[in-house]
Parts: C-alpha cells; structure tokens; sequence
C-alpha cells in the first residue's frame, strides 16, 4: 500500500522531518496554523502560536544548534555564536527553501482532531478558510511542539494587579515605571526579569528552589562547546565536573542573595543566563523566595516578607499538549513518556513523534536525526525492534538523568547520549546536503 503522510506543524522539527521523508520519495503533506516556515521563531507581538520575546536570543550555541544537512556556514557564516529569533527564523526559512520544502506546506492550517482508524489510516480533519474537511492518510508524524500552552500557577488569594504568563510577554515596554514580579527560575523567568528591569520601578524574580545559573561562555568559548569537550565522559562523571566548574567560576547562589541548589548536575534543568547575577548584584532585580499567598497587590512570600506589585508575569512553563487527540487516546500532559528514542510508541506503529524532547541542549539537531530514522523505518530500510514494549519502558525507567518529578522533566535527554543513541541506528553516511526534486501531491 502507498505511504501518504501526514506532518503537523512546520517548525524546525517539522521541515527537517520533511525534508528527510522527500529525500526518500515518500508523500508528504504539511499543515501549519502560521503564514511561513519556523513555528515558534516567528516573532509577534500578538498573543500567538510565538513564545519568543522582542529580544530572544537561543540559550544553546550555534555550533551545537544546526541541521547537519544545512549549517549555519551553509546559511550565513556571520551569524552570531547566540543567534537571535530573527536569525533563526531566516535560517529556518532558508532551509525550507534550499530543499524545496515550500510546496508541501499548507499554512493557516489548523488539524482540529485526528483518529486512528487502523495500522494503515488516519482521518484528519483540518480547518482552512474557515472550512473543515477530512483527509486520510497512511501515517501520523506529530511535530508541533511543546511550548504552546502556559501552566498557570495558582496561589491563595486573589491578585488584583496585571498577571500574565510569559507566552504573553513580548517586550520589555509596557512594564516601564511598574513594579514587577517574575515567577521561577527558568531561561525565561531569568531573561524577563532581566529586561524589564532595565525600564521597571521595580523588579523581583520569586525561585520556589535554587536554580543553577550558568554562564553562556567560558574561556571566550560557548559554554555548551565547552561541555562538549567532555562528552566522552559518563553522564554522572561530566555532572560532577561541570558542578565543580561553575562553582569556581561563579561561587555560590548565597553571594547574589539567591537560594542555593540542592540538586545534582542535571537533576533539574539548568539556566543558561550571563545577565541575572549581574543584575541581582548591581540591586536591579530583587530576589525572592516561593509566594505563599497574594491579596490585592500585596504579595507574601514564605520567608514572612511582603511587597506590593503591579503586575506579575509567570514564567512557569508550558504543559505537553496534543489537543488534536481524544484524552483517552493520548494524553502526555502529566506522567511518563514512553516513546522509544522520544519517537516510536509501542502499540501505533503509524504514529510518530519528532521533536518531543527536551535535551540539555538543542532541540532540532536530534529531531533531524529522529526525522532520517523514521524515513528509513518507513522505507523498511530499518526495522522496528520485536522488543519494542520493553525498550518503551526502558525510556521510563533507565533516563539519562534521574530528575526532580515535575511535569517539566517528563522528555529529558542528555543531547550528546541521545544524538549517540540515534547515530547507532543510522548508516554511517547520514548527511544529505543535495535537494531532492519532487513533485507535491495534495490530493
């Protein structure tokens, strides 16, 4: 029976699987809610599909940040070792282009829900111009993301102030001469904080535990280039040397005010920032501990303080969800994951998941490799493993960290053991740099 797949989303997770299921002559087609090429690294300042900021730069290194098929000296050798949002956008863009991509995309597209019919069907049904109708494909491939809907926290009391979640927060702006509260310590909450401080009255940064901050470069060299350096090592090994590191480098979270980490290396993500602890010791943000209750514009916190606010901006995270299936059918939002390699499920063998993971490191790099698997899976050059329930629970119970349980651990990997356990199951000669004539079939 002829393969007809269907891709959703036309992020870096989804071109790259679409590039590498044209190379292998299968027919594709894409559906994409935005106007072009590059999911959440199109800039808006409209609420959107975006979760990047006015002035978002990636937390991982260029170097370790590029398909291998297209690099950034392939794209653009100026780029800079962070590249901006816009930067990413135009390589993603440039991709899309290079290898005739454009053609098999269907943009202001929306996939409403999809069924699972049998081993070889899928109904789809999406939403353009305002019409709904149903396509049928063979296979699924989800690539949509997993930073498109915000987990709101919730405290006692009522705030009375502006509170918004990050996937709201655009621009430093509108926070001028307000006072400004930010939750958590992630790569967002530190980024935020840090900008609005620069225009607010005020600025604080709540953390609920220490976070460990660390630098974007070390010795004049990108921090993840640094740490690749001693990839080779056990994960529990490299752990304990990058925590010795950082330590010498920086010292402890004491000397900025901030609550130290009680965690090992890799237990819970690290945040990569060089601008917070330059700005908690230069009294431009404040930090604070975990909120216990809020009433009107007043905020307590658990260490017995209180302060009043204008506006809180949660930078909680985003809940992994799939609205396009019925909760019975899939439902990742709380719990384990058990994909094999982050992408095979153990039952819908036409089912696939590219992209959904979150590495200490950079998503798209392993998703290019995850998209070359699948297109030799479903050319039968590579074969489905018999053990495939095993190695699914093996996902669970054997991660290449033991984290924290909070739903933000759930699709941990360590970038270099997973960018080597997707190497084993691919040919030795993997890179494909040549476009691939094709004709796009939509029908």
């Amino acid at each position: 029976m002829k393969r007809r797949i269907c891709i959703i989303g036309a992020g870096p997770s989804g071109i790259t699987a679409l590039k590498n299921l044209k190379d292998k002559d299968l027919e594709v087609v894409v559906y994409d809610r935005n106007l072009d090429v590059g999911g959440n690294w199109i800039f808006s300042e409209n609420i959107s599909h975006s979760s990047v900021f006015e002035t978002t730069h990636i937390i991982s290194s260029k170097t370790l940040s590029q398909y291998e098929d297209f690099t950034f000296d392939d794209f653009d050798a100026t780029v800079a070792d962070y590249p901006s949002h816009d930067e990413l956008r135009r390589y993603f863009q440039a991709y899309a282009k290079h290898f005739d991509l454009y053609p098999f995309i269907e943009f202001e597209t929306e996939v409403k829900h999809c069924k699972r019919i049998n081993e070889t069907q899928w109904n789809i049904s999406i939403v353009q111009n305002g019409k709904e109708r149903l396509e049928k494909f063979t296979d699924l491939v989800v690539c949509n993301g997993h930073h498109s809907v915000p987990r709101i926290p919730d405290y006692p009391g009522k705030f009375s102030g502006d509170f918004i979640h990050s996937h709201a927060y655009k621009k430093a702006a509108p926070f001028t001469n307000k006072r400004v509260l930010v939750i958590g310590g992630g790569n967002s909450a530190c980024d935020v904080a840090v900008e609005t401080s620069r225009v607010s009255k005020t600025t604080a940064i709540s953390w609920r535990r220490g976070y460990r901050i660390i630098p974007k470069f070390f010795f004049g060299l990108p921090s993840d280039v640094v740490g690749a350096r001693s990839a080779w090592l056990p994960v529990r090994i490299r752990s304990w040397f990058n925590d010795i590191l950082l330590k010498i480098m920086l010292g402890s979270n004491k000397l900025y005010g901030l609550q130290e980490v009680k965690t090992k290396f890799g237990e819970t993500h690290p945040t990569i920032n060089d601008e917070l602890l330059y700005k908690l010791r230069h009294g431009k943000v404040h930090p604070k501990v975990d909120i216990d209750r809020v009433d009107g514009q007043t905020v307590s916190f658990k260490d017995g303080t209180k302060e009043d606010f204008d506006t809180i901006i949660a930078c909680t995270g985003y809940i992994l969800k799939h609205p396009f299936f019925d909760s019975s059918f899939i439902d990742y939002s709380s719990g384990a994951v058990p994909l094999y390699l982050k992408m095979f499920h153990e039952t819908y063998h036409n089912l696939f998941f590219v992209g959904m993971f979150q590495p200490l490191g950079c998503i798209w790099p392993g998703s290019e490799l995850q998209s070359k698997l699948l297109a030799n899976y479903l050319t039968g050059t590579w074969k489905m493993p018999s053990n495939i329930s095993k190695l699914c629970k093996k996902e669970i119970t054997h991660p290449h960290y033991r984290q924290i349980d909070t739903p933000r651990h759930t699709i941990t990997v360590d970038y270099h053991q997973f960018r080597k356990a997707l190497l084993k199951q691919l040919p030795k000669h993997w890179i494909y740099k040549t476009p691939k004539t094709q004709k796009a079939n939509h029908d």
